[in-house]
C-alpha cells in the first residue's frame, strides 16, 4: 500500500487548463526575474554549494552534532483557544517548520502548511517529523487563505495540497508555482501568482509578494522554473512579514521602507550552513535581516521540525536567544503549537531545553 503522505500518491483526475497555463507562460515571461529560461535572484546569487560537496559529505558522515531531539518536544493543542476572539484582534500559532496560522483582525492566513509525516517525493525515505502536528488539518479553524511562499517539498507539501484543494480555499503564491496546484486540484480561480512588489487582495488579506534570494524546484530538472517570494501580509490593522525561505540580501532595506513597519517579523533560522550562506539566513543573518526590515517583534521559523541541515536539531534556537540577548532584539519562541497573541509576550521561552539532560540545560544557561 502506497503511503499517503508519499509526493507520488495518487492524485486526483485535474484536467490541464490551457487557458490558465498560456497566461502563466505569458506572465513568467514577462517577468524581469526570468531570463534564459530560468528565474533568477537579483544579487547573481545562485543555489550552488559554496567550497564544493565534499567537505559537506565529511560532515555528513562525521560531524558530531545530535540532529534529532533525544526524547519527545513539548506540543500545545491551541484548539480552546481558537475558538475565542484573540483579544488584540492579532494572534499567531507556530505548527512546525514553517507552517503559521495567524489571525488578524478577523482573517485566518495559513502559511506554507505541510502536515505530511516526511519531506520527500515519496513517503518512505526523506527527513520525518520529530513531532506530531499540534493539530491536524481537519482540526484547523476555518481558513481564509493558504499562502505559499515557494515549490521547494517541505514548503509546498502534496498530500497537505490535495487535502486543501478539496476544501476550495484560495491560494496565493510566486509566478509558476500555481501549476503545481492545478494538478493537485485547486480550480485555476482560486489560485493567485504574484510577481515580486506585485500585490493583490484574496479573502480580505491585502498580499505583496517581495524579493528574497533563494531558488526553487521539485526536481533535479525543474530548478528555477517558478519563482520564490518573501511577502507582506496585511489585514485592516496589522501587517505580518514573512521570508519564506532566503538568504541575507540588500533587498530587505528597501522592503522595510516602502511596505513596513511589520507587527511581526517571521525570518527561517533553521537548515543553515556556512556554505548555504547565500540561499538560506541562519540566527545571526536572520537578525541582521530582522534589523533592515526595521526590527519590531521576530518569531523564528523553519527549524524544531525536520532534520533539514548538518547543526544539532536545536542549534539556531540556542544561536539565536544568545544572540538576541546580546544585541537586545525582541524575539518570541512559543512551543509548538501555542496559539499567542505577540503585544502579550514578554519575550522568548526556551522550551526546546526541557527535553535536555540537567548537565546540558546548565550549559544552555551559562551560555545565555
Amino acid at each position: 500500500m502506497q503511503d499517503p503522505t508519499s509526493d507520488d500518491a495518487p492524485a486526483p483526475d485535474a484536467p490541464a487548463n490551457r487557458h490558465s497555463a498560456g497566461l502563466r507562460h505569458e506572465r513568467v515571461l514577462a517577468s524581469k526575474q526570468f531570463r534564459d529560461g530560468t528565474f533568477h535572484n537579483t544579487t547573481g546569487a545562485r543555489d550552488g554549494v559554496k567550497g564544493g560537496m565534499l567537505p559537506m559529505f565529511g560532515e555528513l558522515l562525521f560531524g558530531g552534532q545530535q540532529r534529532r531531539p533525544p526524547a519527545p518536544l513539548p506540543l500545545e493543542r491551541p484548539h480552546a483557544l481558537w475558538a475565542q476572539r484573540p483579544s488584540t484582534g492579532f494572534r499567531a500559532t507556530w505548527l512546525g517548520h514553517s507552517t503559521v496560522l495567524l489571525e488578524m483582525d478577523g482573517r485566518r492566513i495559513l502559511t506554507d502548511p505541510i502536515f505530511g509525516k516526511r519531506v520527500s517525493p515519496i513517503g518512505f525515505i526523506g527527513p520525518r517529523r520529530f513531532h506530531p502536528v499540534p493539530a491536524e488539518l481537519a482540526e484547523l479553524p476555518p481558513i481564509d487563505v493558504v499562502l505559499l511562499s515557494h515549490d521547494h517539498l517541505d514548503h509546498l507539501c502534496r498530500p497537505t495540497m490535495l487535502a486543501l484543494a478539496k476544501t476550495g480555499v484560495p491560494v496565493v503564491t510566486a509566478l509558476g508555482v500555481g501549476a503545481h496546484l492545478e494538478k493537485y486540484g485547486f480550480s485555476p480561480d482560486r489560485i493567485t501568482e504574484l510577481d515580486w512588489y506585485e500585490a493583490a487582495d484574496v479573502g480580505g488579506v491585502h498580499f505583496t509578494a517581495t524579493p528574497s534570494q533563494h531558488f526553487s524546484g521539485r526536481t533535479l530538472t525543474g530548478r528555477n522554473k517558478t519563482l520564490w517570494a518573501s511577502w507582506v501580509i496585511q489585514s485592516e490593522r496589522r501587517k505580518v512579514f514573512f521570508s519564506g525561505d532566503t538568504g541575507l540580501t540588500k533587498e530587505f532595506v528597501d522592503i522595510g521602507r516602502k511596505l513596513g513597519p511589520f507587527d511581526l517579523v517571521m525570518l527561517e533560522i533553521g537548515a543553515f550552513h556556512p556554505s548555504w550562506g547565500s540561499i538560506h539566513l541562519g540566527p545571526e543573518n536572520a537578525l541582521e535581516a530582522f534589523r533592515m526590515l526595521g526590527g519590531g517583534t521576530l518569531l523564528p521559523v523553519h527549524w524544531g521540525t525536520f532534520s533539514l541541515g548538518f547543526h544539532a536539531w536545536n542549534e539556531p534556537g540556542e544561536q539565536l536567544v544568545t544572540l538576541a540577548s546580546q544585541q537586545s532584539a525582541r524575539i518570541v519562541t512559543p512551543k509548538l503549537g501555542s496559539a499567542f497573541e505577540p503585544e502579550h509576550v514578554e519575550g522568548p521561552t526556551p522550551w526546546w531545553r526541557e527535553v535536555l539532560s540537567p548537565r546540558e540545560q546548565r550549559q544552555a544557561l551559562v551560555a545565555t
